[in-house]
């Protein structure tokens, strides 16, 4: 475990375990509320480790580590930012007192695929497409041909679609076994869904500060190998599923209790709503935020936190788009020029101290008519390189 000395401070503590990209936007809307932040992940110099008051590197999936800083620390509240983390050393903390965000219980049915789809689909009742679990590969072969072809296949918890694949036809079984037992997380048992003929999906960011549940305008996205690549605010849809789309996303919500930002994923077939995912933090598809709103879903996150009103300004319509590298290196450079950044665009880099391929090394941004500020967001990301 590697850690840097203690600042003493009389202010509120926010420990964020979990230091990535979107780790290091919560931690500076956190500190412009004053708040002290102590960020942690497992390897040194995580984007928010730059920006946070103190940084410690630990084996995240450690329970005994990870209480061992909670209770060195005390923090007033713990964000987990990400999934591959101890659950254990969660409820251990919440038996001690200490706040977590949203909750325990709610952090642990998000974290798995499983817990949330059985939570949704058979507590909540809310309409999802076919589903099963199955742990051997020969499981996942019948299963499959219950749902047919193509059908999607995720470990029951990854992160980033690590483990994603669909699959076409029988032939490719052996392939997206693989695929999903090379993922990072619990890939012991996984979820093989009947392929939903949606017309799209989205992201509605959900927010709660314990008074009051807000929504941000629609998010459209677009995924490759189950992540994240372009992103654009709003999201066209009809009124009807708009409204369907909120109330599934309050049931979700008020399901799970608790404070703070959540990213609800949902496919939408005409005005019929279809509950996919939910994470209880900021979401990937949610940094068009960043130029779209008053306040980010970063922000919105740390007011809900603290109880804050949710009030905001949409400013307009936006879009934005992942720069991935294609090659491994260390301490990468970002290379970007001027024509990255105008009246109404720019770019955001995450300084990650490692990069490989498919790795989020940067955002572009754009801020004008969805479409428009999409095809501009897919030019822009060509610009960029790195080295």
């Amino acid at each position: 475990m590697q850690f840097s000395a203690p600042l003493k401070s009389n202010s509120k503590k926010v420990m964020l375990l979990g230091s990535g990209e979107l780790g290091k936007e919560v931690a500076i809307e956190a500190q412009r509320l004053g708040l002290e932040v102590v960020a942690v992940d497992r390897y040194q110099n995580a984007p928010a480790h730059h920006v946070a008051h103190r940084s410690y590197v630990v084996n995240m999936q450690d329970k005994d580590a990870l209480l061992e800083i909670i209770y060195r620390e005390k923090p007033d509240f713990i964000l987990p930012e990400i999934e591959a983390l101890s659950i254990d050393a969660l409820f251990a903390a919440e038996d001690k007192g200490y706040n977590i965000i949203p909750n325990a219980s709610a952090v642990s049915k998000t974290m798995n695929r499983k817990n949330i789809r059985t939570f949704a689909a058979e507590v909540l009742n809310l309409k999802t497409g076919p589903y099963e679990f199955v742990s051997t590969e020969e499981g996942l072969r019948e299963a499959s041909k219950r749902m047919g072809y193509p059908c999607v296949i995720k470990p029951v918890m990854s992160s980033s679609g690590h483990g994603q694949s669909v699959l076409k036809c029988e032939e490719d079984i052996g392939k997206s076994w693989e695929i999903a037992k090379e993922a990072r997380g619990d890939a012991s048992e996984l979820i093989v869904e009947a392929f939903v003929d949606f017309d799209y999906e989205i992201t509605l960011l959900t927010v709660r500060n314990g008074e009051e549940t807000v929504f941000c305008e629609p998010i459209g996205h677009e995924q490759k190998d189950g992540d994240y690549v372009f992103s654009w605010q709003p999201m066209q849809m009809s009124e009807v599923a708009k409204q369907r789309a909120q109330e599934m996303a309050k049931t979700i919500t008020d399901g799970l209790g608790g404070r703070g930002l959540f990213g609800v994923e949902l496919f939408i077939k005409g005005d019929e709503v279809y509950f996919s995912e939910v994470s209880p933090r900021p979401h990937d598809t949610g940094m068009v935020t960043l130029i779209t709103q008053s306040q980010s879903e970063f922000a919105l996150h740390i007011r809900a936190v603290l109880g804050l009103p949710l009030g905001f300004t949409f400013y307009g319509e936006g879009a934005s788009a992942a720069f991935k590298t294609s090659k491994h290196n260390y301490a990468p450079v970002v290379d970007v020029d001027e024509s990255l950044f105008s009246d109404n665009s720019f770019v955001r880099i995450f300084s990650k101290p490692e990069a490989h391929e498919g790795r989020r090394l940067a955002v572009a941004l754009v801020f004008d008519e969805a479409q428009s500020a999409l095809e501009k967001s897919r030019e822009l990301i060509q610009k960029i390189s790195d080295s």
